[in-house]
C-alpha cells in the first residue's frame, strides 16, 4: 500500500493520521483521524479553540465520560485488539473501577492517583488453602498503575482528556530479592524428589528456562526431535522462538508417552495439565529446598547460562525476551568470574604483542641488501 503524500501539519503514521504543528512556539502533535479529511477537520477546529484561548474566550467544554464507562471501552477497543494478555488489564480494570467508582475522566487527578497507590497497597487479598491474608505486593499495583496510565493516554489520543493526569505519577517500589537460584545439587535434588508426574515439568524448565504456560501448554507438533529444538509459537512477548533441546530434555521427552496432541496431558480434564503447585511444594519439601518458586525455575538456567559464559543476546532469545534489559537481571558477577575476566586482559594483551613482534622480526630477515653501501 502506497503511503499517502505528506500534507503540512498532517502526517500520516500506522495508518492513521496526526497533527504536528506549533502554536506560540508549543509542539502539538496529536491523533487527528483515520481519513486525511478528518484530519484536517480536527486541526481547523484545534487551533480554532487555541486561537479562542489565547484571546480569553472560555474553551467549550467537552462531554465528561464516566471512568467506569470509558474502562469498558478501553478494554474492548485496544486491550482486547492488541495484547495478548488483556485478560490481565481486565483484572486490574476491576480494581481500578471499583475504586474510581462515580468519577469522571475529568475529576481524576494526580492526588486521586497517589490516593489509590497507598490505599492499594495497604489491602489484603486471601490466598492458599489456609486463605491467609496477604498485603497486596508493590508488583500488583504497579502493574494496575500501569494499566491506568495506558488507559488516561488513550483518552488523551481519543479526544477525551486534555492531558493524562497520571504522567508524573510514579510505581512503587518494588523488592526483588526474593528472586532464588538453585546450586546444582538444589536442582538435581529437587528432581529426584518429585512425582514421576512432575518430574519431567521440572527437567524441561530448568534445562530450558521456558514459562510455566509453555511449557504445560507444549504440543507435540511443536516437538522437533529430528533438529533437536522446541518451538514456541504462542509466546508472551508476541514472537515466535526456537529453545534448542540438550540431551536431558531430548531423552525425557522422548520416554513420554503420546496419548494426546498435549506433550503434558491431563485425562481428567482431556486437556493440558494447568497447574502443578501441590506436587511442585512436595517436592520441594521432600527435597529441602526452601523459598523456591515455580518462577525460579526460570530464573535458575538464566543465571546458568551466563555463569558458564554465554552471552547475553543469546540467553536473552531463548528466554524470549522482548529486551535484553530484563536479561542483564540475571546476570551475576562473582569475583571468581571477575578475576576470570581481568586474566583474559592479560591473555590478550600477550597475543597482541606477539602479533606486533613477529612482523617486525621477519622483516629484518627478509628486508633486501644494499649491495652498493656494502661495496663502498
Amino acid at each position: 500500500m502506497k503511503e499517502p503524500r505528506k500534507e503540512r501539519n498532517l502526517k500520516f503514521e500506522a495508518d492513521k493520521w496526526y497533527l504536528d504543528f506549533t502554536f506560540k512556539g508549543k509542539r502539538i502533535r496529536q491523533f487527528g483521524g483515520y481519513t486525511k479529511d478528518q484530519a484536517r477537520n480536527t486541526l481547523v477546529k484545534l487551533k480554532s479553540e487555541l486561537l479562542d484561548v489565547a484571546r480569553g474566550f472560555k474553551k467549550p467544554a467537552s462531554a465528561d465520560v464516566p471512568f467506569e464507562k470509558f474502562a469498558d471501552e478501553f478494554l474492548e477497543l485496544y486491550s482486547k485488539q492488541n495484547k495478548r494478555s488483556w485478560k490481565n488489564d481486565e483484572a486490574s480494570l476491576e480494581n481500578l473501577k471499583r475504586f474510581f467508582k462515580g468519577e469522571t475522566l475529568s475529576t481524576i487527578g494526580p492526588e486521586e492517583i497517589e490516593r489509590y497507590k497507598v490505599q492499594r497497597a495497604a489491602m489484603t487479598k486471601k490466598t492458599g488453602k489456609k486463605k491467609e491474608a496477604r498485603k497486596i505486593s508493590p508488583a500488583t499495583v504497579n502493574r494496575e498503575l500501569a494499566c491506568l496510565k495506558t488507559l488516561l493516554n488513550k483518552g488523551v489520543e481519543w479526544g477525551k482528556l486534555e492531558k493524562s493526569p497520571a504522567a508524573r505519577v510514579k510505581k512503587l517500589k518494588e523488592n526483588n530479592s526474593r528472586e532464588r537460584i538453585l546450586s546444582g545439587l538444589e536442582a538435581r535434588r529437587l528432581v529426584e524428589c518429585a512425582s514421576s508426574s512432575i518430574r519431567p515439568v521440572l527437567v524441561v524448565a530448568l534445562n530450558t528456562g521456558m514459562r510455566r504456560n509453555e511449557i504445560l501448554s507444549l504440543r507435540w507438533q511443536d516437538v522437533d526431535f529430528g533438529k533437536g529444538f522446541i518451538l514456541i509459537e504462542d509466546s508472551k512477548s508476541g514472537r515466535a522462538r526456537k529453545v534448542p533441546m540438550n540431551l536431558a530434555v531430548f531423552e525425557t521427552l522422548k520416554g513420554l508417552p503420546q496419548k494426546s496432541e498435549y506433550v503434558f496431558f491431563n485425562p481428567e480434564t482431556e486437556t493440558h495439565v494447568k497447574d502443578i503447585k501441590t506436587g511442585f511444594k512436595s517436592a520441594c519439601k521432600e527435597a529441602g529446598v526452601k523459598g523456591l518458586r515455580l518462577h525460579d525455575l526460570r530464573h535458575t538456567p538464566a543465571s546458568w547460562m551466563i555463569e558458564a559464559g554465554a552471552d547475553l543476546v543469546t540467553v536473552s532469545k531463548i528466554l524470549g525476551h522482548s529486551s535484553i534489559q530484563m536479561t542483564m537481571r540475571y546476570a551475576h558477577p562473582t569475583p571468581e568470574n571477575m578475576r576470570l575476566a581481568v586474566e583474559k586482559l592479560a591473555g590478550f594483551l600477550d597475543q597482541t604483542r606477539q602479533k606486533v613482534d613477529k612482523p617486525s622480526e621477519q622483516a629484518a630477515i627478509t628486508k633486501p641488501v644494499n649491495r652498493s653501501k656494502l661495496d663502498n
